[in-house]
């Protein structure tokens, strides 16, 4: 028996002025299958997605449901045809529960009041069913990401989706939450659902995925068997060169103590201590990696240096300098920047162009003002130079940062705090949500800032990146720092075990 087509998009061109963000995409997803769309940052998998969940409409093409020819012009047109989209940046009010999440603006009604019993019941059913554990009556801001995805499914799966779109679904997860979700596909696809999968992570494509369909530059390369490629091979077709998974990098020459982290104590947003006496060196001409899972600190300890939280006890300091508690102006003027772990809450102004995000540092000096006045044409064309070197890819300078994908975002911060030149500078998750390409250009751009005598401290929950690029691996477990080891002759084994508060040689 022929491959059932469910979704059909044929020939489909989105523009947006002179842009051709889709130049006439061809995409086929067979019922019951789990197909990736795989494609370098600002490829166009997002806007063709969008397309195809009624956020945007085509410009050209056609798109056909089950066999049938349809104009999918809003989200809710393409909820009634079945089709639900898990976003990248999960759509929820945190002062709700979960089950007001989930039965949003599809609310069961007894007479004049809100039937939540029976949406409740409907919940945990489709929970049991799909292996999707969660709490109807927890609230959105006392659980974990990982919880928080799950729920956007259980919001797509509540209004009868059985065609489903992720978009970059692990971007935000731990290892153990990556497993679970790949476990709950499974489920998905057994149950008789079809899933598009955005990602760029070969290693996940390769544990789910049937077929492969490559997008670059906005047009569809090929669309291919898993097991018909190798991952070198993949990376190839997705970025149009060679990739390597690995950046060369000379040993480590650590000069002088930039900065000096001494038994600090800090507490998180709630009050609960999440730095427990954590001391830590990072020395001009070297990369300090944080390895840990999430939760453990890493977010307290990054903005405790910044001059975000509030430090109770210890001391910072920065060239021989006490920092502790500087207002963070005053902290970034001292030669730090930072890029921050949530790139669209703390690292960019979404409304405004990616120009003026460019400028966010350095916008109160010369060149880019001049007696208290903005100079526009600086900012923009400083904007332009820095774009084209970081290779950060939409329709301009003067576009809204929100319109960049994930990736070009996270790439404009990057470029904005590494030409700053400082002496320290503090990466959080530097590649979350980038492809391979990128990742490749990022690790190597921070090799270059240490080899350019600068400290660098990254956090990242990603093992193999603080694998390959660190100089010296600290893990951090429950606020303190539980082990310090060296790239070289340790393992993902051994890392685990130190995040999970283990020692090594036990």
């Amino acid at each position: 028996m022929a491959n059932e087509n469910v979704i059909e998009m044929i020939d489909v061109t989105k523009r947006f002025g002179d842009f051709v963000a889709n130049d006439k995409i061809n995409l086929e997803l067979h019922k019951g299958e789990i197909h990736a769309l795989l494609g370098e940052n600002g490829a166009g998998k997002s806007t063709l997605m969008n397309i195809l969940s009624g956020l945007l409409e085509p410009t050209e093409g056609e798109v056909h449901v089950n066999g049938k020819l349809e104009k999918i012009d809003s989200p809710s047109k393409a909820a009634s045809l079945g089709i639900g989209m898990v976003h990248q940046h999960f759509m929820l009010v945190d002062a709700f529960t979960v089950a007001e999440n989930i039965i949003l603006g599809t609310e069961i009604t007894k007479g004049i009041s809100l039937d939540l019993k029976t949406a409740k019941q409907k919940i945990l059913e489709l929970s049991e069913r799909y292996g999707l554990a969660v709490e109807p009556d927890a609230y959105i801001q006392d659980i974990s990401v990982g919880q928080q995805q799950r729920v956007e499914i259980l919001k797509t799966l509540y209004r009868g989706a059985d065609i489903l779109i992720f978009d970059e679904p692990t971007a935000v997860l731990t290892p153990a939450e990556i497993t679970e979700l790949m476990q709950i596909m499974r489920n998905l696809v057994k149950e008789g659902k079809s899933i598009i999968l955005i990602t760029h992570k070969l290693d996940e494509i390769r544990a789910v995925a049937d077929r492969i369909t490559v997008i670059r530059r906005g047009v569809s390369i090929e669309t291919v068997e898993l097991g018909d490629k190798t991952n070198q091979e993949l990376a190839e077709m997705m970025v149009g060169h060679a990739v390597s998974f690995t950046t060369p990098k000379e040993a480590a020459q650590p000069k002088e103590v930039v900065l000096d982290v001494e038994n600090i104590i800090v507490k998180e947003n709630r009050g609960a201590y999440a730095i427990k006496g954590l001391s830590l060196q990072v020395h001009a001409g070297e990369i300090v990696g944080i390895a840990g899972i999430d939760g453990n600190g890493q977010t307290e300890l990054v903005r405790a240096i910044t001059g975000l939280q509030k430090v109770e006890s210890g001391k910072i300091t920065l060239k021989g300098k006490v920092i502790t508690n500087q207002r963070p102006r005053k902290i970034t003027e001292q030669s730090v920047a930072h890029v921050p772990e949530d790139r669209q809450r703390d690292g960019l102004v979404l409304q405004m162009t990616v120009a003026e995000n460019i400028a966010l540092q350095t916008y109160y000096k010369a060149p880019l003002s001049k007696y208290g006045f903005l100079d526009y044409n600086k900012i923009n064309s400083h904007a332009r130079e820095l774009m084209e070197e970081f290779d950060v890819r939409g329709a301009g300078e003067l576009v809204s940062a929100a319109s960049l994908s994930g990736g070009n975002q996270q790439k404009a911060i990057i470029a904005r705090e590494i030409d700053r030149n400082p002496d320290l500078l503090i990466v959080s998750q530097p590649t979350r949500g980038l492809d391979v390409g990128a990742i490749e250009y990022i690790h190597k751009r921070l090799i270059q800032a240490r080899d350019e005598g600068k400290a660098v401290l990254v956090v990242s929950f990603e093992l193999d990146e603080i694998l390959n690029v660190s100089d010296r691996i600290l893990v951090i477990h429950d606020g303190k720092i539980q082990g310090e080891v060296s790239p070289e002759t340790t393992n993902k084994q051994e890392l685990g075990i130190l995040m999970v508060g283990g020692k090594i040689n036990e």
